[in-house]
């Protein structure tokens, strides 16, 4: 029998506890030996709940008793998380999480501290919650190098961007929806601004390239810019507006970025909506393949949580957990020396000379019709592929000039 213990009863936390019991006998079979939740850690009351006899609000009561051999961490945040996990490590015993906070904050920490310890910190939940994708990372695709992954890794801002382009929403009253339905947070900020995504990409760079890529280094732009004439405009394009979060490996060093982007059809990300997530990771021998479902959920994450249980009771004796190199000096390229392509749209008191001055600024660019007669007073077009900083340039040399009211919007356009 092993014991597990569960920190943190909320929407994970409990989803865990849901699928262990559940599907007992299932997960038994397939770990080979039976699989127990002994203890939930929780300094909140729940007098109504089905496991109230598993409950506690001492912590001793788990890291005190020696026959709990796994540690799930559900408790989110990156403080007590960070305490409690040290704490289960440093004592031998298995953690397994869903907490992207603490993994991108303080991944080789723990993944060292693992390792010295002879067991497992795994955290498959981490990132695009029901859908397998660390695992494959780390052992379908260990045979290739991995050159970049680029991937659309969180549901709310995709839920909304589907609402906004299907029903016609602008961004306040397609996340109103979304917080409505439960899909955003009453504070959505982590979300539409892009810092979970972050996170969530910053992890699976560290595995993919194998030293630690830290999301403090990673430019990141959320969605709150985006408006329905952007959505218009890319329906002329016969494409999709996405957040998206990438990132390449560039000889000894690695580019990452999170922010909106001009998806064309044909690419597998644009037909992904809703609050589904798909992740592209190109790799030297299969080349690309993609991961897709659910990105978030109490059962599609919890799922993943167990999925690790069972990898570390199928394996108890033979943890050799993988550690993040972590460099000394900075390991990102910076944004501005990468390149890119720029949708920008230009409000323009002189369409004519405005396209003059713009040929001028950007070399030859591609127009894009207006959606309708709404939209006479702009000048809308795709930049070719140059340089961030070279663009940025280009583009500050509009403002300010008669020609030019305003720069209306911009919004790079991901390579096929």
């Amino acid at each position: 029998m092993i014991n597990v213990a569960v920190l943190g009863y909320g929407v994970v936390g409990s989803g865990v506890v849901e699928v262990i019991k559940k599907n007992c006998s299932s997960i038994s079979r397939r770990a080979g030996d039976d699989i127990a939740v002994k203890k939930i850690l929780d300094i909140r009351d729940f007098d109504d709940a089905p496991d109230k006899e598993l409950l506690t609000k001492n912590a001793e009561d788990v890291f005190g008793d020696e026959s709990i051999s796994i540690v799930v961490e559900t408790i989110g945040g990156a403080r007590i998380a960070y305490e409690f996990t040290k704490r289960a490590l440093k004592l031998g015993k298995h953690v397994v999480t869903s907490n992207k906070e603490l993994v991108a904050t303080h991944g080789p920490e723990l993944l060292r501290l693992a390792r010295e310890n002879g067991v497992n910190y795994l955290f498959e939940a981490s990132v695009g919650g029901g859908i397998p994708i660390i695992r494959p990372l780390n052992q379908c695709l260990a045979a290739n190098e991995i050159h970049g992954i680029t991937g659309i890794l969180n549901g709310t801002t995709n839920y909304i961007l589907t609402q906004m382009k299907r029903e016609g929403k602008d961004f306040s009253e397609a996340l109103k929806g979304a917080q409505q339905n439960g899909y955003a947070e009453a504070d959505p900020t982590a979300d539409i601004e892009g810092h979970d995504a972050c996170r969530k990409i910053a992890i699976l760079s560290s595995i993919a390239y194998n030293e630690f890529v830290d999301y403090n280094n990673i430019y990141t732009e959320g969605i709150t810019r985006i408006t329905l004439a952007d959505m218009q405009y890319a329906e002329v394009m016969d494409s999709a507006i996405k957040l998206v979060a990438m990132s390449e490996k560039k000889g000894d060093r690695i580019f990452a970025r999170v922010s909106p982007a001009i998806v064309g059809k044909d690419h597998p990300l644009a037909t992904v909506e809703d609050v589904f997530n798909a992740i592209v990771v190109k790799g030297d021998a299969i080349g690309d393949a993609m991961f897709y479902g659910r990105g978030a959920g109490k059962l599609p994450t919890a799922s993943a949580v167990v999925a690790d249980i069972i990898d570390i009771v199928k394996h108890i004796d033979n943890s050799v957990p993988n550690v993040w190199n972590v460099r000394e000096t900075n390991n990102m390229v910076d944004i501005n020396d990468t390149e890119t392509g720029y949708f920008i749209r230009l409000k323009t008191r002189n369409r004519e000379e405005a396209e003059k001055l713009v040929n001028r600024a950007f070399g030859r660019v591609t127009l894009v019709n207006p959606p309708n007669s709404g939209f006479a007073d702009e000048l809308a077009f795709i930049t070719g592929k140059d340089k961030e900083k070279q663009l940025k340039l280009a583009l500050e040399s509009l403002k300010g000039t008669g020609s030019v009211r305003e720069v209306a919007g911009v919004i790079r356009v991901l390579d096929e």
